[in-house]
């Protein structure tokens, strides 16, 4: 790819016969050349001799004299331009017909087809951003929610590669005095300060855990955040899912144990992306297949970050109607420190007497882990039950040590009380989303190389602690330099590059 820089590329940057228009995008050394070839424009007004930043209005005609559209072309002139080249941007109607035809005489002067993420890829040689930044694009392009688009943004930006060149700078300046006292072994001088290096690796050690323990959000954020549907048989787990997301994703049925293996859907809620995991029920059987299906709930909850607990408030009578064996269970496969939990107690529309929208907001705010909530305006013999149930979730979130619980009242069949659910989980992921333009790492490549440099790092400190000699400590911390410099860009093979922007769209 480095051998084709000299090229110049075209692609279009919008899908073809989807909207009103399409724009191709075409950069290089001979761009404005080709297009001023192609585009027939009005005297004095070409594309060649156009200013950067400027709109010819010109028209694109067949080989036989045909008209094939009117356009505009956009035109930038290097380096002030998203990939440091000339460039220029074809805005033509959305036909598949007319953009096959233009790319074709565009190619008839010489122009090649981009590869996937050639653009990027050139922005990126030329010094228009480092590779971190280039790997933004990609994510601000997938994002589909508000959390997503502002950690893409802030990457964009140059947030995350600031911390890292500063990290990487002040390494650099210890071990080029390192490699100067290496110079003067003979003199028995030190040039740089221990005491001072020992505190550098510590506080860049405590950034890049930072780094390194944001990517459970980060990865939260980019894929959306897990939550898991659980609880014993027939408890409206599927119906609570079908009802999120306004679907027949899951099969519903009165029959103990449909669920067999685990369905998943995402829903933006509150501007953040949550994967909405329905599981098989849990509860004591012989049968193999079911089995099967309530092993891997359980392997669904170690991946969860939200696990909302089902239970069937509609024939809750003490704890053993309620299926208590099976919540015993599926609390202790739940890690009360690092999982957040929801008790969702369905079937609110058997026994409540009011509006049970109405009433599950009441409850959530009135409840939460507070005590028992009396429960009024129910006209209905099971009251003193649903405060029993109420004091059995309090109670058992004592026992287990479970802390920010919340429990809302739902009638999954009817829809009720859904978008206090909704809320519920957006409380519940405040922290997902960042308050400020702190840094979020999302990305594998960076935590792979953030785990290097960590290793590297430890190797440094090690290496203080027993006065180990100054020319090893140096070289851990050239490794050290090495893998921050890896996400940047500054040290790359042609083999990482290829694999980073072949993910890429093309026109892109």
């Amino acid at each position: 790819m480095f051998l084709l820089n000299e090229d110049t590329i075209a692609a279009p940057a919008t899908v073809p016969g989807t909207g009103a228009i399409t724009l191709i995008r075409v950069s290089g050394p001979e761009a404005l050349h080709a297009v001023s070839a192609v585009v027939k424009c009005s005297p004095g007004r070409d594309i060649q001799s156009a200013p950067g930043y400027s709109v010819r209005f010109g028209q694109i005609f067949m080989h036989d004299g045909s008209l094939l559209d009117e356009v505009l072309v956009s035109v930038f002139r290097a380096p002030h331009s998203y990939t440091g080249e000339d460039s220029a941007e074809i805005t033509c109607h959305a036909s598949r017909y007319i953009t096959d035809n233009i790319l074709l005489l565009l190619a008839e002067k010489g122009i090649r087809a981009a590869a996937p993420g050639e653009f990027t890829r050139r922005a990126f040689l030329n010094g228009k951003m480092d590779l971190a930044q280039a790997e933004a694009v990609a994510d601000l392009i997938a994002a589909e929610n508000a959390a997503a688009h502002k950690v893409a943004r802030n990457q964009l930006k140059g947030g995350f590669s600031v911390e890292l060149r500063k990290m990487r700078d002040d390494l650099l300046n210890i071990v080029a005095l390192m490699e100067l006292e290496l110079d003067f072994s003979e003199e028995d001088v030190e040039f740089a300060d221990r005491t001072h290096l020992r505190e550098l690796v510590d506080h860049v050690c405590s950034h890049i855990d930072g780094l390194i323990s944001s990517f459970r959000y980060g990865n939260a954020i980019k894929n959306g955040i897990p939550v898991a549907i659980a609880g014993a048989t027939n408890t409206g787990k599927s119906t609570l899912l079908n009802a999120l997301t306004g679907e027949d994703r899951a099969i519903v049925s009165d029959v103990h144990g449909t669920t067999r293996d685990t369905v998943e859907e995402t829903l933006n809620v509150g501007g953040l992306l949550f994967r909405f995991i329905d599981t098989a029920g849990i509860r004591k059987t012989d049968e193999t297949v079911e089995k099967i299906g309530i092993e891997r709930t359980f392997k669904k909850l170690s991946e969860a970050e939200i696990v909302l607990v089902m239970l069937d408030a509609g024939r809750w009578a003490g704890e053993d109607s309620c299926g208590d064996g099976a919540l015993g269970e599926l609390l202790d496969h739940i890690d009360t420190e690092r999982q957040k939990i929801i008790f969702v107690l369905n079937k609110m529309d058997l026994l409540a007497g009011k509006d049970c929208a109405n009433f599950s907001e009441e409850l959530y705010l009135k409840m939460n882990g507070k005590g028992e909530f009396d429960i009024q305006d129910c006209d209905n013999k099971n009251v003193s039950n649903l405060n029993n149930l109420v004091k059995y979730i309090n109670n058992k979130c004592v026992e287990i040590n479970v802390k920010g619980a919340s429990a809302v009242f739902v009638s999954a069949k009817r829809g009720d009380g859904m978008d206090t659910l909704k809320k519920a989980l957006s409380d519940i992921c405040a922290d997902f989303i960042p308050a400020s333009e702190g840094v979020v790492v999302t990305n594998m490549r960076h935590i792979e190389a953030l785990s290097n440099a960590r290793t590297s790092l430890s190797r440094v400190r090690s290496g203080l602690e027993t006065s180990l000699p100054t020319d090893l400590v140096a070289q851990d911390i050239r490794e050290v330099l090495y893998h921050l410099g890896s996400i940047l860009g500054e040290i790359s093979t042609d083999e990482v590059l290829g694999t980073i922007f072949s993910k890429f769209c093309i026109g892109k």
